[in-house]
């Protein structure tokens, strides 16, 4: 024994012993498993549910029977797996919220969008639908090829004749190894439309077809959001992303409230989850625009959404949560199938209409030749029993006495073997049937009706005719005339951006905003006039305040030339210390903070260096969208910023530490959105110490004495940019400051 088994033994390497193994797996996974079939849109499973459904007879027409009944045969005979994902697959195909034309007439309970599953298959009964015997109309008549099962006993279709096109109508989605497929549900009228137009000129171009096939539509309804241009790309290339977004209403309420009513969403959302994510990120504060959620559906979706404020619009609430949560969802198509020899690939909606229309044509075509040999056959039963008629006597004469009439009558009325066994297997009641007007009206007619078939065959154009007959009675039961049929998804444009205003975001309130000398920054509520109680850490002190509102945003601008960017909002409240600036932006450690200052749009700021270098720059320009800040005025080694200031008034007064004063045009400084800048004020052993914007006509005022003083000739400084200047007026400052005294 131990001789045989070491003769068995074949070595191989590890690497390929897998690799065999593993590709074994992953097609059959593919081709019996996770990718549906082009031609019916089928995978085996449903397939076979169906067949099974059909061979117990449970057609529109009868009564129910239990899933568990339908299920055993399925495992039994042709899907030996287990009978929950059997189950399962069968569950599906009767929830109308998972498929848009359900191919199980279910009684019982079959689970909801909320996620609730289906009741045990001992409690629940079934039937199949009319969509499923469309689907299966051919079975009888060789329409298809049939497989033995995987035991043998039994035969079973290799795919259904599919009169309905229920790949497209239906959608399918599966998981293989390597690939995947996610194919939309479709309306099937628009498809019928399609496909009428493809078999009248098979040249038509995608985009042409798009104008009959608005796009996927979903069982629960929605808005798919998505322009026609990327809907035309993503069924050109067979793959592509479109978004799907709940349908929603506003409701008024009295004294100028409204809510927000959600009665449609997103294709395989569940309900509950959506209204507990939302619920949790209002808990978290993520949806600020948003007060509360409320579920009040019942058999039809009824989601209520009340707004925070009444001055936010519907339309941004809406855009808000389309951004934040499931009720917009991107649906990923892939159209990966199985085509007519098995072979995955990704098609184009073209090439999958192509496919359905290829494999109708061969259904009529083997449809007509099954019935073609029927009518031969019959016809040749037709000649025999008029012969018989002709001679019944004789006929009867030779079945009575003869030991092998057969081989008489074969031999005296030149019958075939098929004639002769009829005649001798026609019961006597039968003979006053047979009457020579009748027999010959029978005969002609399938005459008749076999050239018709033969022209058929033989006639690509009359097949076309044909099919488009076919493809419009279709239409007539399933189209967009019937309840089922009427399209449930509204196709719209791609979504606007609508822009969120921050006072939507946020409560708009007043704060003043503190800085001190190290660096603790913290908002306390309202605009305080006396900061005399205000408290430091020790050794620290106030470098700045600045009155604003928790809605804008706060520019900092540092010794290195970087701007930083804090919303109002975020800053720490309260009155304690605050907290360390460089817990919110990105000051690195030898900067220091030069100005603090509230953001308006659409404003000029000047910035300049201590060696009089700088330049006008846009207030949006200067923005910092990150932590790390954004660099504005570029640094000369040991320079550094020293101010930032609002260009309002038309001239602009320079001073040095070496108490010399210039006056010129704002006009002469250039606007830049980064630079080293030009030169203001040119020194030789001093550093720039203040600017001032203000207007020639109002005169230059400055601190002096107790009091403020307005020096209006200013002719004596009035100068180029770049000079070196004069000394300021008589009682200007010593501190060389325009603000202090």
């Amino acid at each position: 024994m131990t001789e045989n088994i070491t003769e068995n033994i074949r070595e191989t390497k590890l690497a390929d012993a897998l690799s065999e193994r593993y590709l074994a797996y992953a097609m059959s996974t593919i081709v019996s498993r996770s990718l549906p079939d082009v031609r019916d849109g089928l995978k085996p499973v449903h397939r076979r549910l169906l067949f099974a459904m059909r061979q117990l007879k449970l057609d529109p027409a009868s009564g129910f029977k239990k899933f568990a009944r339908v299920v055993g045969d399925v495992i039994g005979k042709y899907h030996p797996h287990g009978d929950s994902s059997v189950y399962e697959a069968m569950v599906r195909l009767a929830q109308d919220f998972a498929v848009r034309y359900p191919l199980v007439d279910g009684q019982g309970n079959f689970g909801n969008i909320d996620g609730d599953k289906a009741a045990a298959m001992r409690y629940t009964e079934a039937r199949l639908t009319d969509v499923a015997i469309a689907l299966m109309d051919g079975l009888d008549d060789d329409a298809v090829d049939f497989d033995k099962t995987y035991d043998g006993e039994e035969d079973e279709p290799v795919v259904m004749p599919a009169a309905f096109p229920n790949l497209l109508a239906n959608g399918s989605s599966g998981i293989a190894v390597g690939m995947a497929t996610n194919i939309p549900p479709h309306n099937v009228g628009e498809v019928c439309d399609a496909l009428l137009c493809l078999l009248k000129k098979p040249e038509t171009t995608i985009p042409e077809l798009m104008n009959f096939i608005q796009g996927p539509d979903f069982p629960t309804g929605g808005v798919l959001s998505e322009s026609r241009e990327s809907i035309i790309k993503t069924y050109t290339t067979g793959r592509g992303a479109m978004k799907v977004r709940a349908k929603w209403e506003k409701e008024d309420l009295t004294h100028g409230q409204y809510q927000i009513i959600v009665t449609e969403i997103p294709y395989g959302v569940q309900k509950s989850d959506l209204v507990m994510k939302i619920a949790k990120l209002l808990a978290e504060k993520k949806l600020p625009l948003l007060a509360d959620i409320r579920d009040e559906s019942s058999d039809v979706v009824r989601l209520v959404l009340e707004p925070k404020s009444r001055t936010v619009s519907a339309e941004q609430l809406m855009e808000h949560l389309f951004k934040n949560t499931d009720l917009q969802i991107n649906f990923n198509l892939n159209m990966n199938v199985l085509d007519a020899d098995h072979t995955p690939r990704v098609m184009s909606i073209k090439e999958v209409l192509s496919a359905f229309l290829k494999h109708r044509d061969i259904v009529l075509v083997r449809r007509s030749q099954f019935r073609l040999n029927k009518i031969a056959h019959r016809m040749e039963l037709l000649q025999g029993f008029l012969i018989a008629y002709l001679n019944l006597d004789r006929v009867i004469e030779i079945i009575r006495n003869e030991d092998e009439p057969k081989t008489v009558l074969m031999a005296e009325f030149s019958l075939t073997d098929v004639q002769a066994e009829a005649i001798l297997n026609m019961r006597l009641r039968s003979l006053r049937k047979l009457e020579e007007a009748q027999i010959q009206k029978e005969y002609e007619a399938l005459a008749i009706e076999k050239a018709e078939l033969e022209l058929l065959v033989n006639d690509t154009d009359l097949r076309k005719k044909k099919l488009a007959e076919e493809i419009k009675s279709i239409q007539k039961s399933f189209g967009q005339k019937t309840e089922l049929g009427k399209r449930r998804t509204i196709v719209a444009d791609a979504p606007q951006e609508v822009e969120i205003a921050i006072e939507a975001m946020i409560e708009k309130e007043p704060i003043t905003v503190v800085l001190s000398k190290k660096g603790w920054i913290r908002s306390i509520k309202g605009h305080l006039d006396s900061l005399d109680d205000l408290k430091f850490k020790e050794g620290d002190a106030l470098k700045a305040t600045l009155k604003t509102y928790t809605t804008d945003y706060i520019l900092l601008f540092t010794t290195n030339g970087r701007f930083y960017t804090i919303l109002g909002n975020n800053i720490a409240g309260g009155r304690g210390f605050g907290e360390p600036l460089r817990l919110s932006v990105d000051v690195s450690e030898d900067a220091d903070i030069v100005t603090m200052l509230t953001y308006q749009p659409d404003i000029q700021l000047l910035v300049a260096s201590q060696n009089g270098k700088g330049f006008l720059v846009k207030s949006n320009d200067v923005i910092a969208q990150t932590r790390a800040g954004k660099i504005i005025l570029n640094l000369a080694d040991g320079d550094k910023a020293v101010l930032c200031k609002v260009a309002s008034a038309s001239h602009i007064a320079v001073i040095g530490t070496n108490r010399k004063m210039i006056v010129f045009k704002t006009e002469e400084i250039p606007p830049m959105t980064r630079g080293s800048g030009v030169i203001l004020q040119r020194y030789q052993e001093a550093k720039l110490s203040d600017v001032k914007f203000f207007n020639i006509e109002d005169g230059l005022s400055f601190p002096s004495g107790n009091g403020m003083r307005v020096e209006r000739n200013i002719s004596l400084w009035l100068a180029r940019r770049a000079t070196v200047g004069k000394i300021p007026p008589v009682g200007f400052p010593r501190s060389n400051k325009f603000g202090d005294k």
